[in-house]
């Protein structure tokens, strides 16, 4: 009785401000932290949580900094793709990957039934988020999520992110407690952000919560189901490695172009070991994450699924290519792409980029996706051979 009192208090004293907290809790600016709870608590129950969600989830949930200085401290990524998948598509991923399509057989084959996503795809991702499950982060989501909204980095962001975990909590799949993640609020086996969470995940071994986080059923329906909503194509391909010739017409080579593989193969494109590829309508984008002399693939459709769910180059590539090695790919052909620029050298061509007109995206030292389509506009117009790649000849081209 008392701790229903308790809340019944609780919403009659936050109730009273919902009318005017549109956006009472922007971000720090000049409010102490407990103020800014006080609004955002309002603001939740405005938005839908009850009362007793945000008094059980919110009570005594601390401003940390450490979480802050992590969000300041993120640096710089700038591995190659070779550097970066002879990391993390290691062996023994491999290996533990194909062990767990077996151990799960049932469960895979059930969510290519409902949501067309094979389990190879599914796994990679399982095991460059958390290494299967192993490492799903040990910090408390809500303080963590709390911290950021609060900062003024990212409020708009994470203050929606923050609202979300409390529906997770409301809807009954976790706890305030057993919401333990990564440091900006990923939660589960697939480290899904809370709006991921509330939107995409499902409960697979019928137990009547959705909990990403213990339950492996659950975690691996949820990212095909997410796979899915976001335009996987059933029964087509991702990714594959090609040869490539010395004479293409590199400007092709660009995840915005799209060409039949009987085109590419026209261009003189074929399959690794120099097989014709196949002659037909399926479409295909040319892939050189490391330029015309590093990997080559054909980029299908279902490799934007992979770009949707990270939107670095570099990850997404390493991902599909994880899970054409669980499918029974041999390792890729390294070629000899030049060295990968460092951070400080791209945040110079960026800016040699913007000073000529054209649109690397945000000047931060990575070589994504805005930037390489700067980096090709720079090597047609200096007759280069243009193949999105950052160099230190392209560096000294732009400086003259």
């Amino acid at each position: 009785m008392q701790q229903m009192r308790l809340v019944a208090a609780f919403a009659v004293t936050l109730l009273a401000g919902v009318s005017s907290i549109a956006h009472a809790a922007p971000c720090r600016g000049n409010i102490s932290f407990d103020r800014w709870l006080e609004d955002f608590k309002r603001e939740a129950i405005a938005q839908g949580v009850s009362p007793a969600t945000v008094a059980s989830a919110l009570s005594g949930v601390a401003f940390d900094q450490s979480i802050v200085n992590k969000d300041r401290g993120q640096g710089v990524f700038a591995q190659s793709f070779l550097q970066f998948s002879d990391r993390m598509a290691a062996a023994y991923r491999i290996q533990k990957g194909n062990a767990l399509i077996k151990q799960h057989a049932a469960t895979f084959a059930r969510i290519e039934r409902q949501y067309g996503v094979p389990a190879q795809p599914i796994v990679a991702f399982w095991g460059l988020e958390t290494d299967f499950g192993a490492n799903i982060g040990k910090l408390p989501t809500l303080r963590s999520l709390v911290t950021l909204a609060y900062d003024c980095r990212r409020p708009d962001k994470f203050r929606p992110e923050l609202l979300d975990a409390l529906r997770v909590i409301q809807r009954g799949d976790l706890s305030a407690q057993q919401m333990i993640g990564a440091w900006a609020g990923e939660l589960g086996q697939m480290q899904f952000m809370p709006s991921t969470y509330v939107k995409y995940a499902v409960d697979y071994d019928g137990d009547g919560r959705r909990d990403l986080l213990r339950s492996a059923p659950d975690a691996l329906a949820s990212a095909g189901n997410f796979l899915a909503q976001l335009g996987w194509r059933r029964g087509e391909p991702w990714l594959e490695e090609v040869r490539v010739p010395a004479n293409l017409p590199w400007d092709q080579a660009d995840l915005a172009i799209e060409h039949p593989r009987s085109q590419w193969a026209r261009h003189g494109v074929t399959l690794r070991d120099g097989r014709p590829l196949p002659a037909d309508g399926l479409s295909a984008s040319l892939l050189l994450p490391m330029g015309r002399n590093g990997p080559a693939f054909l980029a299908y459709r279902n490799f934007n699924v992979f770009l949707e769910w990270n939107q670095s180059l570099v990850y997404s590539t390493t991902v599909a290519y994880l899970a054409t090695r669980i499918a029974g790919a041999p390792p890729v052909q390294r070629g000899n792409a030049p060295a990968s620029l460092t951070a400080q050298q791209v945040f110079e061509l960026q800016r040699l980029l913007a000073a000529r007109g054209l649109k690397p995206g945000k000047v931060d030292g990575k070589a994504g996706t805005e930037t390489r389509a700067a980096i090709k506009q720079a090597q047609m117009r200096l007759g280069l051979p243009a193949d999105s790649w950052p160099t230190a000849e392209l560096i000294d081209r732009l400086r003259r």
